[in-house]
């Protein structure tokens, strides 16, 4: 069994550019779930469901649960109750690694770092996991942490100090991110649009919606 996790991010970058439609033609050829926590549903479907402007983009993704495109944790016998002690334990870790001025700057979101929780449940029960992610400082505190503190220097426009803390919990996940889930469909079919410029035009489209990735990389992408 596998399952692919899908933070807020992900989701919303799809529905912007209209390809949420590629999840369904995937998950038939996905031997596995299509997972997203609770936080993440409050985040992009609960929430905005109240909010004109962003209502139809959550209604959308609702119908890929109500379709059983996308599923909540009980797909898999995972309460909820054991993903938020999971998910607070690596939210306090996360949390207190990076100050400004003595005071402790919140790096991660509870949508996201559920994704991780998650991930770690899974896994203890020997099911593969990979999680769709676009936000740049969950990835680079899990992939690079100690570039981390530029990063945050850089975003934050003032010098930030990084405690030393033991952040080895966060080395173990796999991510994918929205580029690289639209460049997959687009090779296996799934995305009807041809010509030399389709692929280089949903790849940067996935860029420009919030997924982290740099040019350099779309470029070797597009060699691909």
């Amino acid at each position: 069994m596998k399952a692919l996790l899908f933070d807020s991010g992900t989701l919303i970058n799809l529905s912007m550019n209209g390809l949420l439609n590629i999840l369904e033609k995937m998950k038939e050829k996905f031997d596995g779930k299509f997972i997203i926590t609770r936080a993440v549903k409050y985040e992009i479907i609960d929430r905005p469901l109240g909010v004109p402007r962003f209502e139809l983009g959550a209604m959308r993704i609702q119908n890929l649960l109500n379709k059983g495109i996308l599923e909540m944790p009980s797909a898999l016998d995972i309460k909820e109750e054991e993903i938020d002690l999971e998910t607070e334990s690596l939210m306090d870790l996360a949390n207190h690694f990076i100050q400004i001025r003595g005071k402790w700057v919140q790096l991660v979101s509870e949508a996201e770092i559920s994704c991780l929780a998650l991930s770690d449940i899974l896994n203890k029960k020997s099911i593969e996991t990979l999680i769709a992610i676009d936000e740049r400082t969950t990835r680079c505190l899990c992939e690079n942490p100690v570039r981390l503190e530029k990063i945050m220097s850089d975003k934050l426009h003032q010098r930030v100090t990084a405690v030393s803390r033991d952040l080895s919990p966060f080395s173990k996940y796999r991510f994918i991110r929205s580029t690289e889930l639209v460049f997959v469909a687009y090779k296996k079919g799934i995305i009807d649009l041809q010509g030399a410029k389709a692929l280089e035009a949903l790849l940067y489209a996935t860029k420009f919606s919030g997924s982290s990735i740099s040019f350099e990389e779309i470029d070797i992408l597009k060699k691909l």
